[in-house]
């Protein structure tokens, strides 16, 4: 990938991480009164949110090179 597509990719992927925190607050205010299947989609999309997170640093790190001090 060069460099245009991995800042593409990099948008695409923060946008998806933004939707998933509005969906996990929708779902915790909307899940107030509890259920077990809330809990669960709640922790799916928690742990989808990190992986992205981890997708997001591989690319940062790929488009801004280390700094030496």
């Amino acid at each position: 990938m060069n460099e245009q597509e991995l800042r593409k990719r990099l948008e695409m992927l923060r946008n998806e991480h933004r939707d998933l925190d509005a969906a996990i607050a929708a779902l915790s205010d909307a899940g107030d009164g509890g259920g077990f299947v809330d809990q669960l989609q709640i922790a799916r999309l928690k742990k989808r949110k990190l992986q992205l997170k981890d997708r997001i640093a591989i690319i940062e790190d790929t488009l801004l090179p280390d700094i030496i001090a």
